[in-house]
């Protein structure tokens, strides 16, 4: 198929899969000991529509489409309950630090005055024992000097999602009407960038797309100094498959950057991917949802106060991040008891037969949850990126382990 032809959205599945929801026992996890691992990061969905049209996003363009009968935006009452939700969590657990993440839709149709209040009433509801670290990931379209302000004063770190140079950016990141927003966010990373408010600068993100230059991709997002890069897969697993011509193109593409990055005679950004990898490589841990065996400590709140799992799970099914739990009447330590969340944190439990006899297991992790979905099976799968994932990870372990060769061959010269 070509590289730009993405394959039909195939039925939409509303029954719960198999994997995990039948055939995981949490209750005889909990009698052998296991126990969950709080959640540190709450997602709070502000703003349940967005300003622009990408073409490869999960909550518009995926299997789930419940964010048709959502509220639009998030109220008063509905943020009030999630706070002291996330406060209730944080001294239940003695947390020392939890991470409040601004998201969408897109978080800033919110607008200045609403996320003034919104963000008040959280460092609030904190008593001081608990750091309170917010963060917002946003298109960046709507970013001026007065939002610059409200966030300036509240202390949140601005993430922005940036696809590269102009004209790739443009191609996938565009308005309703076609015309590309790479002028309108490059007019808001200049305003975050070289003003006051570099300090609230928290980095970019960007979807992975293998028909682009991967040289030019990273150079153009370098430009912006950001602290940090997330590189992220687009969504995709078995039943609805990325597009992409070869057997390996995510990693044809990723080692390229790789290679580029890590060759580099100074570190020009930290790219969580790759230091990832590296410490996995190296026997440590990491901690992106892409790789890894470390719980995943992540829970969502929609603008109708739902309690869900990671919301990438919408390119899965219909209804595939739901608990039915609602911060109106349940706390968060409902949700470590439901199986979905659990599958994230249990480790080599949860992986297929054909992961656990993989060579790179511990590293990979799998990969990403949601990228392991199949119609019927569910989750107990490789994932679908999973050439993608061995050949980096071995092209990865290859490069250090020579570069450790040497220097212990050079120390014993």
């Amino acid at each position: 198929m070509p590289a730009t032809t993405r394959p039909p959205v195939l039925p939409i599945v509303t029954r719960a899969p198999a994997w995990p929801h039948q055939a995981l026992d949490v209750t005889a996890l909990r009698a052998d000991g296991w126990r969950p691992t709080p959640f540190r990061d709450v997602v709070l969905k502000v703003h349940q529509r967005c300003n622009l049209a990408c073409d490869y996003c999960y909550v518009y363009e995926m299997a789930d489409q419940s964010w048709r009968s959502r509220p639009t935006v998030m109220d008063e009452p509905m943020w009030q309950a999630a706070a002291r939700r996330m406060a209730e969590h944080a001294r239940a657990h003695d947390l020392d630090t939890m991470r409040l993440v601004l998201h969408g839709g897109e978080p800033l149709m919110a607008g200045a005055e609403r996320l003034d209040r919104l963000v008040g009433d959280f460092r609030r509801a904190f008593d001081g024992r608990t750091r309170l670290d917010v963060q917002m990931q946003t298109n960046g379209v709507l970013l001026d000097e007065r939002m610059l302000g409200v966030l300036r004063a509240h202390r949140v770190g601005i993430g922005v999602s940036l696809d590269g140079t102009a004209a790739d950016h443009d191609r996938r990141r565009s308005y309703a009407n076609g015309r590309g927003s790479h002028t309108a966010v490059d007019r808001a990373l200049r305003l975050l960038t070289e003003g006051p408010d570099r300090a609230s600068f928290a980095g970019l993100l960007c979807t992975i797309d293998p028909t682009t230059d991967p040289i030019a991709c990273y150079e153009a997002l370098i430009a912006y100094r950001p602290p940090a890069l997330d590189l992220l897969l687009p969504h995709a697993n078995w039943s609805h498959p990325p597009v992409g011509s070869g057997p390996t193109p995510y990693a044809n593409w990723l080692i390229a950057v790789f290679d580029r990055w890590y060759s580099a005679p100074r570190q020009e950004v930290a790219i969580r991917l790759f230091e990832d990898l590296l410490a996995l490589v190296l026997g440590g841990t990491g901690r992106s949802e892409q790789a890894g065996l470390s719980p995943v400590a992540v829970v969502v709140v929609e603008t109708d106060g739902a309690i869900e799992q990671v919301d990438s799970l919408k390119s899965a099914y219909e209804g595939a991040c739901a608990t039915g739990l609602n911060v109106l009447t349940d706390p968060l330590d409902s949700a470590l008891s439901h199986p979905g969340v659990v599958a994230r944190q249990i480790g080599l439990k949860a992986l297929c037969d054909t992961c656990l006899r993989c060579t790179v297991r511990d590293v990979c992790g799998g990969g990403h949850y949601a990228h392991r979905y199949r119609a019927a099976e569910g989750f107990r799968n490789p994932s679908v990126y999973c050439a993608d994932m061995v050949k980096l990870v071995s092209h990865i372990r290859t490069r250090v382990l020579a570069d450790l060769q040497r220097l212990s061959a050079a120390e014993t010269a």
